[in-house]
Formats: C-alpha cells, sequence, structure tokens
C-alpha cells in the first residue's frame, strides 16, 4: 500500500506505524481509458513514445527535471474539473513538439507559459485528456 501524506517531501524519513518508511521517488501514473489500446497507439504515433512491457517508460537517465506530484482543488480551472488527473511530460522542445502536433492535426492550446523554471504548452488527447508539456529551464 502506498501512502502519500500532506507535508512530507521528497527523502523525507517519516515514522509510520512504529516503522520508519522513507517516500524513494514517484512511481508512475495511471490513467482510464475508454479504449486504452488505440489510447497507446495515438500517443506512439504522435509524441513518439514506445512501449515496454505494456506501458510507457521513462528511464531515470531521461529525466531532465524533477518529478512532481501536486494536489489541485476538485473546481481548480488548471485543467478541466471534469478531469481528475493531468499528465505532464517533459519535452526537450517545446515549440518543435507543438507546432509538429498542430500539424499532425492535434488539438493544441493556443496558450504557452514561461517561467524560469521551465516553459508549458498543452495538447488534447483523442480522449478528451488536457496533457501538459514541459521544457525544463536549461539549468534543471
Amino acid at each position: 500500500m502506498a501512502w502519500i501524506l500532506p507535508g512530507v517531501s521528497f527523502g523525507q524519513t517519516l515514522l509510520v506505524g512504529g516503522c520508519m518508511a522513507s517516500i524513494s521517488g514517484f512511481g508512475g501514473a495511471f490513467l482510464r481509458a475508454n479504449d486504452p489500446e488505440a489510447l497507446y497507439s495515438w500517443y506512439e504515433r504522435h509524441l513518439g513514445l514506445a512501449r515496454s512491457a505494456g506501458c510507457f517508460t521513462f528511464p531515470a537517465s531521461a529525466q531532465r527535471a524533477q518529478v512532481v506530484l501536486a494536489f489541485f482543488r476538485e473546481g481548480d480551472e488548471y485543467f478541466p474539473p471534469a478531469q481528475k488527473a493531468m499528465i505532464n511530460l517533459q519535452v526537450d522542445d517545446l515549440d518543435g513538439v507543438l507546432d509538429r502536433l498542430i500539424g499532425e492535426g492535434v488539438v493544441v492550446d493556443e496558450k504557452r507559459d514561461s517561467y524560469d523554471f521551465g516553459k508549458f504548452g498543452w495538447f488534447t488527447d483523442p480522449e478528451g485528456n488536457r496533457v501538459e508539456l514541459w521544457q525544463p529551464a536549461a539549468g534543471d
């Protein structure tokens, strides 16, 4: 059983039921889909992801920045309130990926945000999920 506890930061040791336990990282994201096989195929075709052992994996060596787990209030408008979770994928060229997706007929949000920690853009997959793309800042 996994425990996500408020106020616990990465690598922080905590006492749970008399045992020392430590959260050591983020293990994955699991989403429901009306047609998982079709959605896998779409992500393979449009994002170039390759499935291995029934899922997409990202080796630790490929990660350019920290992995984030954040909680939003039910009605928060950062992503559609009816959508329970939003995927955030790291990219090396935000504009290049979004422009390619536009060329492939994918619904891409015109909005692109830039902060000191990176640039962000969004697209919608065939099941209506808003997906965030993040190009970490060069120093991350």
